[in-house]
């Protein structure tokens, strides 16, 4: 898969030091993935919720941080939309987002 993008991620564990392991182990295992739906992904990453219109929600770092990403299976794309705390991730519809 091709994450795009990991600058996001980046700038949010120099923000939160304690999310950057778990980011950074999200980010490898997301590029070696083969996901072509949503239950390969819920079947590797057990904190991983798919929602509509090819979105996941991933608990991170102990459920302390929420990671939403919309997925394009066909072509191999994921693109982050939101990542934040779990407070934060309460506040927005990551349906739509």
């Amino acid at each position: 898969m091709h994450v795009i993008s990991k600058k996001k991620l980046k700038e949010f564990w120099e923000r939160h030091p304690d999310a950057e392991q778990p980011l950074r182990a999200w980010y490898a295992d997301a590029e070696w993935a083969d996901w072509k739906r949503p239950t390969d992904i819920a079947s590797v990453i057990q904190s991983a919720r798919p929602i509509p219109n090819n979105c996941v929600v991933f608990n991170v770092g102990g459920n302390k941080y929420r990671l939403v990403i919309a997925i394009r299976y066909q072509s191999g794309v994921i693109f982050i939309r939101f990542i934040g705390t779990h407070s934060e991730y309460d506040k927005i519809d990551a349906t739509t987002i």
